[in-house]
């Protein structure tokens, strides 16, 4: 019981915390109403009219009038006291963690700003929040797929390798009429050798880590261009600034999970991809002349702004019907690229590996 006691805000000292909400906002109602009453009252007290009893018809009007000016009072105060309440609901109904920043300014109405900056705070620690558990899951998600291209190129490749390798043995040695069936097992063998390094090098973006950025949105570009027959357009500035293993990694994503949404659903035949440093931003451009009309927001979308979350970026996707769909991410404060929010608390991800 002392405990709950305790707990309760105290508003009767310098440094106690502002009253609740609720009370700030019954006080401030009934300090509305006695003023206009008092207003009404005064007035009453000191004009020439005055009140009969019986009232008489005569003095109806002028009380009528009276009232409906201080109904009118009272009504302009309170919407006034009130409005931003309106504001904060709105908020409320459009609030996204995925899209980030939208506050509410608390100034210029004491008994609310309490109400505006808990929610303000909120909101803060809410998409903090999100930020954290999605930048483990992302770096979990990362040291998945490292694993999986390690054992497809170690394991599934190095047996198909073998079995190219004894194929060839056998094809030497085979009567010539078994030779051309042979040569065709060994062309599917060699396919699916292929299709398993293309696989590894989708999971596990070797050339970014061993080559860099530019090299490894060349090698996608090239990649997608090949397998979709979409023409990929390529505009990369080459001399960036330093970005960390960290930025480079998530560029690398998006422009990948835009490319690969651009290839299956588009129904594009070009496509552009432009990397470029503008007005001390670092902006990351994928569009397309396809269909458009990309109206919800898929696995591959939701984790695209994810990460681009990561990185203190901010993601818009415009892709009216008919006309394509454009992506872009920008990065702001383009010198300070490593002291982005998202960066301190974000993992390894490009050497982050698990154990099987």
């Amino acid at each position: 019981m002392n405990d709950r006691a305790d707990r309760r805000p105290r508003a009767d000292g310098p440094g106690a915390s502002p009253r609740p909400p609720a009370q700030a906002l019954f006080r401030r109602l009934v300090v509305i109403n006695g003023l206009v009453f008092a207003a009404g009252t005064l007035v009453l007290a000191v004009s020439p009219a005055t009140v009969s009893a019986p009232v008489v018809w005569a003095e109806v009007p002028v009380l009528l009038v009276g009232l409906a000016v201080m109904l009118a009072a009272n009504a302009l105060l309170l919407r006034r006291s009130l409005a931003p309440l309106d504001a904060l609901t709105a908020l409320m109904q459009r609030v996204d963690l995925l899209r980030t920043g939208d506050r509410l300014p608390g100034g210029g109405n004491r008994d609310l700003a309490h109400l505006i900056d808990t929610f303000n705070a909120m909101l803060d620690r809410l998409e903090a929040e999100r930020s954290a558990s999605s930048a483990h899951a992302l770096a979990a998600q990362e040291g998945e797929r490292q694993r999986i291209a390690r054992e497809l190129h170690d394991e599934v490749g190095q047996s198909l390798t073998v079995v190219l390798l004894g194929l060839k043995r056998v094809v030497d040695r085979a009567p010539a009429d078994l030779r051309e069936e042979l040569h065709g097992v060994q062309e599917t063998v060699r396919a699916s050798l292929d299709e398993v390094r293309q696989v590894a090098r989708r999971l596990r973006p070797g050339v970014l880590e061993d080559l860099g950025l530019h090299a490894a949105l060349s090698a996608l570009a090239s990649d997608v261009a090949r397998s979709s027959g979409v023409q990929v357009t390529r505009s990369l500035q080459h001399d960036l600034p330093d970005l960390g293993a960290d930025v480079e990694l998530v560029l690398y994503r998006i422009a990948q999970e835009s490319l690969t949404n651009i290839a299956r659903h588009a129904r594009a035949r070009h496509a552009e991809l432009s990397l470029a440093a503008e007005d001390g931003r670092l902006v990351l451009r994928v569009a397309d002349d396809g269909e458009g009309g990309a109206r919800q927001d898929g696995a591959g979308i939701r984790g695209m702004r994810e990460r681009a979350l990561l990185i203190g970026a901010r993601l818009s996707i415009d892709s009216p019907p008919g006309r394509g769909t454009r992506v872009s991410l920008v990065i702001p404060d383009l010198p300070d690229l490593r002291d982005l929010p998202g960066l301190p608390d974000l993992p390894d991800l490009a050497n982050r590996s698990t154990s099987p």
